[in-house]
């Protein structure tokens, strides 16, 4: 309607109509095993692991690796245990030294006001948590007790600093920190200063930054080498074109993360309608240190086929207010269909390149334009002459 009131050449509308058609319409596989899920987690079970005991030899890390409810569990039996284990202790060298029978007032016990395992076990309470109401202290009486008392307190030092920093631990884990650093859920494949690139957006909802950040990239898909053998799980590398042309990136709003898809891409040779038929996942890991903390954090996710948009660009989401910049979330994954070849980087380097394939594209819609108006102009010129001779 517009091209026919001339508010918008018929070229370009042309153009688009053909982008149109030619885009490729992506359906979900079903049962598609991912490597890594969206949310970062690794898709895989660990089984047939015959050495368990490796991780008891590193027991703080398989402590913060447990879930709240089992460390909950274990660092409130920790306690009580050992109550209950020096509580009988107290409790047998009361019971070897005679405390819980004498009540002379010439008789000297080891522990004073231990009568019952109930007693000797408020009173392990008081030496580990350092309580002491007073009414039950050690004597000079028995060397025993004095080792006992030291023992314990040094058992109680122990327990406390090895459970107190896994709950600190798991309280300030840096995957926590991952929550607030977003990816676009959607990757993008486009053309981006005349190169076919592969994009994807990320992004930090907190205020506090990402020092150091850093984005990588890999491709994970099944290839079979020459030899014949099958790898399940290759990891190819992605190189990175970084938006400040360095390896660190200044993550205060979102970015788009760039892969010019060239010869030495994984992608080189993956055209719009290969994302069809190959299982092809990109893993992208975005990592840098915490500003307030000083913990490395990393943030993960992935794009399978499905995942991956030909065609399509990122819309913008930075705007000025107020001499202010403001970035609305809202935004954040919307995309935009915009002229592509659907042909892959090979092929498009094989024709000329970009440039040459906008030549090319231009010339043939430009041509077809004038044979339809050329064939107009005829079948005019032949309905007049059929009048003419009626």
């Amino acid at each position: 309607m517009l091209s026919r009131k001339g508010l918008i050449p018929e070229d370009y509308l042309l153009t688009r109509l053909a982008e149109d058609v030619l885009q490729p319409k992506f359906k979900a596989k079903a049962g598609k095993a991912r490597f890594v899920s969206k949310n970062g987690t690794c898709n895989v079970a660990h089984t047939n692991i015959r050495e368990q005991g490796r991780f008891l030899q590193d027991v703080f890390t398989t402590l913060v690796d447990l879930k709240w409810l089992h460390t909950l569990i274990i660092f409130t039996m920790s306690f009580l245990c050992s109550w209950l284990l020096f509580g009988m202790i107290w409790w047998l060298v009361a019971f070897a030294h005679g405390d819980l029978d004498q009540s002379g007032d010439d008789f000297i016990p080891c522990v004073t006001d231990i009568h019952s395992f109930s007693s000797a076990f408020l009173f392990s309470i008081e030496v580990q948590v350092t309580i002491g109401f007073g009414g039950r202290m050690i004597t000079e009486e028995c060397v025993s007790a004095i080792i006992i008392l030291i023992v314990q307190n040094i058992v109680g030092l122990v327990i406390n600093a090895i459970m107190l920093g896994c709950i600190f631990m798991k309280t300030a884990q840096a995957n926590r920190r991952a929550e607030t650093l977003i990816f676009s859920k959607h990757a993008v494949i486009s053309v981006r200063n005349n190169k076919l690139c592969f994009m994807v957006r990320i992004g930090d909802l907190r205020k506090s930054m990402i020092i150091s950040a850093t984005v990588r990239m890999q491709v994970v898909k099944r290839t079979t080498t020459e030899e014949g053998e099958v790898v399940p799980l290759d990891q190819l590398d992605i190189h990175m074109d970084n938006p400040v042309g360095t390896n660190g990136i200044f993550l205060v709003s979102p970015l788009i993360i760039c892969h010019i898809i060239d010869k030495h891409s994984p992608l080189y040779e993956l055209s719009a309608s290969d994302l069809l038929h190959q299982d092809i996942e990109v893993i992208v890991v975005l990592e840098g240190v915490v500003e307030t903390t000083g913990i490395t954090t990393q943030a993960r996710t992935s794009y399978v086929s499905e995942e991956i948009l030909w065609g399509q660009r990122f819309v913008p989401t930075v705007s000025e207010e107020d001499g202010m910049y403001a970035v609305d979330y809202s935004k954040f994954g919307n995309t935009v269909k915009v002229p592509t070849p659907c042909c892959s980087a090979k092929k498009l380097d094989e024709a000329g390149g970009i440039a040459r394939f906008k030549l090319t594209e231009g010339v043939t819609l430009r041509a077809s334009v004038r044979r339809r108006r050329g064939s107009a102009v005829a079948r005019r010129s032949r309905l007049e002459t059929m009048k003419a001779h009626d």
